[in-house]
């Protein structure tokens, strides 16, 4: 868990130095609706503004998407200081389309999120889910769902292809091998997850950018015990990974900025 202190980020400076408010990460980002926890008081209303718009603004230039697409057409909401489970960073919840960041352990954790978020929003769009079928993107591409021709979404389905499958598409990739091995070794079924997967590979690949560093939008995938452990992809896949993600989001940001 980061502490404050340890928030040392690299990246343009987007605020210009000034002191933006959670109605600016509203109005940039495109977001539905934020909420703000009772117990969160203004000096950390505007600490965390700026560190969440940071972090946002850090994302939508990896990605080379215009921020407003984050909001997911103003679909996504989101939550800090709400309340939560002790120990849990962030979550995100699809019933309500909620990016939820916990107020003090919230850190590390939203690039995360919001490709829990992302994958739960593109399902419908992406595939032909029958009713009661996948809530995600990831789920549905492994279990065959008929893909929507596009082709921003056959690209999608290359993503899902590079992350999960050896390179000659014919068995899981290692990283998926490793992934297993976890989850027997924790008796639970959660780090092979394809959401879970994916959710991992995309913020492997966000801390992997080199040109900008922010410990509030992901941490640890580089060095922690989940990455010693064989939790994360490897350099390499992180390569071929963060390649096939902008050859999706760069023309998806292209075409919802039209």
């Amino acid at each position: 868990m980061l502490k404050r202190r340890d928030y040392k980020r690299s990246g343009p400076d987007y605020r210009l130095g000034e002191q933006v408010s959670f109605a600016d990460i509203k109005h940039t980002f495109g977001i539905n609706h934020i909420r703000i926890g009772s117990w969160v008081e203004e000096v950390e209303k505007h600490k965390a503004a700026n560190l969440i718009f940071d972090a946002l603004a850090d994302l939508a230039c990896i990605l080379q998407c215009p921020p407003h697409a984050l909001g997911l057409r103003q679909t996504l909401n989101l939550a800090f200081g709400t309340g939560g489970q002790q120990g849990v960073q962030a979550h995100y919840i699809p019933a309500h389309r909620e990016l939820a960041l916990a107020k003090n352990a919230g850190a590390g954790a939203l690039a995360h999120e919001f490709w829990h978020a992302f994958d739960h929003y593109i399902a419908p769009k992406a595939f032909h889910i029958k009713p009661g079928g996948a809530a995600f993107a990831s789920s549905a591409w492994l279990s065959d769902s008929q893909l929507i021709e596009h082709p921003l979404n056959r690209r999608l389905s290359q993503v899902f292809a590079t992350t999960l499958l050896s390179a000659d598409g014919e068995d899981c990739h290692e990283f998926v091998t490793r992934a297993v091995a976890l989850d027997r070794q924790f008796g639970r079924q959660y780090f092979s997850k394809p959401s879970e997967l994916m959710a991992r590979a995309f913020e492997a690949c966000i801390e992997s950018y080199s040109e900008i560093s922010n410990p509030y939008l992901v941490n640890e995938t580089l060095d922690s015990k989940l990455a010693h452990a064989g939790g994360y992809p490897s350099e390499g896949h992180r390569v071929e990974i963060f390649s096939r993600l902008i050859d999706y989001f760069a023309p998806l940001g292209a075409a919802l900025n039209r």
